[in-house]
C-alpha cells in the first residue's frame, strides 16, 4: 500500500516530572512543557522538527500563562507556529489529536506539538515554605487559537445540594453501578479494590508515575490513617490525585513530513481515527445514573470507521479518574473488566494531571506500540462528571483508510433525557448517592432521587443513622422522603 504523504505519524513523545529534594529548585509549568516538547523532539530522532512546527497546542491547566504555546515556541525555535490553547476538560488531549491529525490529514499542517504540564505539587509546597516563585508573566497576548469552548457542566441547584466536585459525583455514580449489576455492597467493595490493586501493579512499573508504592486490594479497599474513606465506597486510594509536577509532550506531523526529517520507522505511531461526543452536559439530565450513551455511540462509530472491533484491541487506556468511570466507558465499549484496562496505572497512582492525563496515557501507549508492532491501541478520554468524551485508535501499522475524526453527538442527543425537579419534596426512590467522609468520619451523604413522576432532583443529610445505613445496606431502590430544606430520611 502507497502511503499518502499527508497521512498523519506521532513521531515524537515524551513525559516528566519534578520531585527534587529542594523544591525551590523547582520550575514553573512552562518550563516543564518547554522540557517535554524538546525530548518529544529527541524521542523522533529529529530535533530539527522543532523549528518547523505549524501549531503548539496547550492542554488547559492550573496555572496564568495567557498564552503558553508562544513561549514555548520562543523558547524551542517556531516563533512562527500558530498557538492553540483547549478549553478545559480530559478530554481535551485526544481531541487535539483528533483535531490536528484531521488537519494534517487535509494538509493545512505539516507538524504540531501538543503539550501540557501542572506543577500543583511544588506550587503548595513553596508556598508552605514561604518560597517565592519565579513565574513567567504574559500581558496582552492571547492564543491564535481557542480549541472548543468552555461549557457549564454543572447548575445551581446541584451545588445548592452537595455535587460541587467530582469527588461527590463519581461514587455516586459507582452506586448506580452495583445496582444495575446487582451487587452486594461487600461484593462491590472486594472488587473494586482488585480492579484498582491493578492499575497499582501497572504504575509500580511505570518510571514516569507519580505513586510507585506497592498496594494490595486490602490496603486499597480499608480506610486507615493514610487512606482515609472520601466518598463511600472510595478511599483516598480511589481518587484522582493532582498533587503532583508532571508534564508531557506528542509530536504530530504528516508521513512526508517525518520522512523529510529522517524520523526512523520504528518511532511511527498511527493515529487511526477520533471520535468525540458529550453526555447531557447537566448530570441531572441523565437518562441514568450508571451508563454513558455518548461513550457507547463513540465507540461505536470508532469501530465503524475503522472497520476495526473490540475484539482487535490489544491494549487499552481508559479515562481512570475514579472506578465509575473506568467500569462505565470499559461496558460502554465492550472491554471485560477482567482483562487490563490501564498501560499507565491511572489518574490515582501514574497521576492526574488536571486536564492533561491523556496526554500521558497517549504517550505510553506510543511506547507500548512501538514494544509490540503492528499491535492496536484504545485511549479514551473523559472531562467533567462523565461528560465529555473523546476516543482515539492507534498502531505502528498504518490505517488503510486516510485518518478520519467523527462528531457523533447527533445521535447521542436523540437519547432521552430526565426533568429535573429542583423544589420536589415528598416521597421518592433512591438512585444513587454518597456518604462523605472528612477526618473524622462520615459527615454527610448525597442521593439522587426519582420522584413519583420520573423526574430526578438531589438531596443531603448529616443523620448519622442514615449514613450508617447506607454504607452497610443497599441503598439504591430505597424509598426516602426529601424534606422542603433538600435534606432526606430513608422511609
Amino acid at each position: 500500500m502507497t502511503l499518502d504523504p499527508r497521512t498523519p505519524v506521532l513521531v515524537g513523545v515524551a513525559q516528566c516530572k519534578q520531585r527534587p529534594q529542594d523544591v525551590a529548585e523547582a520550575v514553573e509549568a512552562v518550563k516543564l512543557m518547554e522540557q517535554a516538547v524538546v525530548a518529544a523532539a529527541e524521542d523522533a530522532g529529529a530535533p530539527g522538527l522543532l523549528v518547523q512546527l505549524d501549531a503548539i497546542a496547550v492542554v488547559n491547566g492550573a496555572w496564568g500563562y495567557s498564552d503558553p504555546g508562544r513561549l514555548i515556541g520562543d523558547a524551542v525555535g517556531s516563533p512562527q507556529a500558530r498557538t492553540v490553547i483547549s478549553s478545559t476538560g480530559g478530554n481535551s488531549p485526544q481531541s487535539l489529536v483528533s483535531h490536528l491529525s484531521s488537519r494534517i490529514q487535509a494538509g493545512e499542517l505539516s507538524c504540531a506539538v501538543i503539550t501540557g504540564a501542572e506543577t500543583i505539587w511544588s506550587r503548595r509546597k513553596q508556598r508552605a515554605a514561604g518560597l517565592p516563585r519565579n513565574l513567567t508573566e504574559q500581558s496582552g497576548v492571547a492564543p491564535d487559537e481557542q480549541f472548543q469552548t468552555e461549557v457549564q457542566m454543572s447548575s445551581e441547584f446541584e451545588d445548592s445540594r452537595g455535587l460541587e466536585m467530582p469527588v461527590n459525583l463519581y461514587p455516586v455514580f459507582e452506586s448506580a453501578f452495583r445496582h444495575a449489576r446487582g451487587e452486594s455492597i461487600e461484593a462491590h467493595r472486594d472488587r473494586l479494590a482488585e480492579l484498582w490493586a491493578g492499575f497499582n501493579q501497572v504504575a509500580v512499573q511505570n518510571p514516569y508515575a507519580w505513586i510507585r508504592t506497592p498496594m494490595t486490594a486490602a490496603e486499597i479497599r480499608e480506610a486507615s490513617p493514610s487512606n482515609r474513606m472520601v466518598g463511600f465506597p472510595y478511599t483516598k486510594a480511589m481518587n484522582s490525585n493532582w498533587n503532583l509536577d508532571q508534564g508531557a509532550a506528542l509530536l504530530l506531523c504528516s508521513a512526508e513530513a517525518a520522512e523529510a526529517a529522517g524520523v526512523p520507522r520504528d518511532r511511527w505511531v498511527f493515529p487511526h481515527a477520533g471520535t468525540d461526543a458529550h453526555d447531557t452536559y447537566l448530570v441531572s439530565n441523565r437518562r441514568d445514573l450508571h451508563s454513558s450513551p455518548a461513550v457507547n455511540e463513540a465507540a461505536r462509530v470508532l469501530f465503524e470507521l475503522t472497520g476495526r472491533s473490540v475484539a482487535d484491541i490489544d491494549h487499552v487506556d481508559v479515562y481512570s479518574c475514579f472506578p465509575s468511570a473506568v467500569q462505565v466507558a470499559a461496558t460502554e465499549i465492550g472491554l471485560g473488566l477482567d482483562r487490563p484496562l490501564t498501560v499507565t496505572g491511572g489518574l490515582t497512582f501514574a497521576g492526574g494531571p488536571l486536564n492533561n492525563y491523556v496526554t500521558h496515557s497517549i504517550a505510553t501507549m506510543a511506547d507500548v506500540l512501538r514494544s509490540d508492532a503492528g499491535s492496536l491501541g484504545l485511549v479514551t478520554a473523559n472531562g467533567g462528571y462523565l461528560t465529555k468524551h473523546a476516543l482515539g485508535l492507534y498502531s505502528t501499522e498504518p490505517a488503510d483508510h486516510p485518518f478520519v475524526t467523527r462528531d457523533v453527538q447527533q445521535a447521542v442527543d436523540r437519547v432521552p433525557v430526565t426533568p429535573v425537579d429542583a423544589s420536589f419534596v415528598g416521597a421518592g426512590t433512591i438512585e444513587g448517592y454518597t456518604v462523605m467522609h472528612g477526618n473524622e468520619g462520615p459527615e454527610r451523604a448525597l442521593a439522587a432521587v426519582r420522584t413519583p413522576g420520573g423526574a430526578r432532583t438531589w438531596a443531603n443529610g448529616t443523620n448519622l443513622a442514615v449514613m450508617a445505613e447506607l454504607t452497610t445496606n443497599e441503598g439504591v431502590g430505597r424509598a426516602c422522603t426529601v424534606h422542603a430544606d433538600g435534606t432526606f430520611d430513608l422511609s
